[in-house]
């Protein structure tokens, strides 16, 4: 081996922590579904679908961070938080995300998994592995237990958390992170929740019948929510009334995917988000199914893997997807609620 003296190893040392971080590179075989009119509005007619990372165990949980202007994603399975940005690329930014020391004998996946703004230093978590909503100092990355528990017993592994202007959190709580799911005797609650946290802190249920609750979403008027269910046998996405206060006055089924489901279309209803116009973007079967606000379907966005979840980012016009073991993006020509 040629030994370098120390000021070329330096200046090497130098030139490799200043290097830009690799371009992005277009998703060959992506593919996109209009099955109306009105899609062509929604998607340009020159789109791509463009790969920024890969390499993850299950990438999930997608928010912009407009103070920051970079995302923050999840790998459940490896237990990270990840940040990507246009001027860094690809950074780990918690390690671990869920729970420090898990038991490998209960859990399936101990990291944390959906993640929602609470405000421009601040997020909430949905921390799968710890068995509750925290929420996460974007400084000092300290956690700080937000809610953990309902009717005096813990909750199972926390999916995905979604936050109302007044302050207001849903929460969704299947059991995915135990190995015996349904089964682990380490599960406490006796159905798999949607909840509410209202202001004060208190925990209400509001959904006790789903039996794979996962997503949620708000209308941009915050009057109604969108859970979705991960279930091949009834793949759905329910659509509770709410109230000027967070109080749910109705439900429905707002759509149902699975005449979908298939070999040939991967995935299942899982994260979802929506555009000031209404249109929702919910991930499913074949990718992200693009629904109007009335719940008909217009049109799929497909990167040729299953599609974990996915949010608006940038000018609030790029939709970003984590899809199983890629972070993927797509410009649009609608607008994020919270632009």
């Amino acid at each position: 081996m040629r030994l370098l003296p120390l000021a070329a190893l330096m200046l090497m040392a130098t030139a490799c922590a200043a290097a830009p971080p690799a371009a992005p590179t277009k998703v060959e075989g992506a593919t996109i579904d209009r099955w109306d009119p009105a899609m062509d509005a929604i998607v340009p007619k020159d789109w791509k679908i463009e790969k920024l990372a890969e390499g993850f165990g299950w990438a999930e949980g997608p928010i912009w961070v407009k103070s920051g202007s970079y995302l923050l994603f999840t790998d459940v399975p490896g237990n990270k938080m990840w940040k990507w940005s246009e001027k860094g690329g690809l950074e780990k930014f918690l390690d671990p995300s869920g729970a420090a020391n898990p038991d490998m004998n209960v859990w399936r996946e101990a990291g944390a998994n959906g993640l929602a703004i609470l405000d421009q230093n601040t997020i909430l978590l949905a921390d799968t592995g710890s068995r509750m909503v925290q929420s996460l100092d974007l400084k000092t990355k300290k956690k700080t237990p937000f809610a953990s528990q309902f009717d005096g017993k813990k909750f199972s592994s926390p999916n995905d958390v979604v936050r109302m202007k007044s302050g207001v959190v849903f929460l969704t709580d299947p059991p995915y992170g135990f190995k015996k799911f349904d089964d682990a005797p380490e599960k406490e609650q006796p159905f798999n929740g949607v909840y509410r946290v209202a202001k004060d802190g208190s925990v209400s249920v509001v959904e006790k019948e789903l039996h794979r609750p996962n997503g949620v979403a708000l209308s941009p008027d915050e009057r109604t929510l969108y859970v979705a269910q991960s279930e091949p046998t009834k793949a759905i996405i329910m659509a509770y009334s709410l109230d000027a206060d967070g109080n749910v006055t109705g439900k429905k089924v707002f759509q149902d995917f699975t005449d979908l489901i298939g070999e040939k279309s991967p995935g299942l209803p899982d994260g979802l988000t929506v555009a000031t116009d209404g249109t929702i973007f919910a991930t499913g079967p074949g990718g992200v199914l693009v629904l109007s606000k009335d719940g008909k379907r217009l049109g799929r966005i497909n990167d040729g893997k299953a599609t974990a979840n996915c949010k608006f980012g940038d000018d609030g016009r790029t939709l970003y997807l984590t899809s199983h073991d890629m972070l993927a993006r797509i410009r649009l020509n609608v607008t994020g609620t919270g632009f």
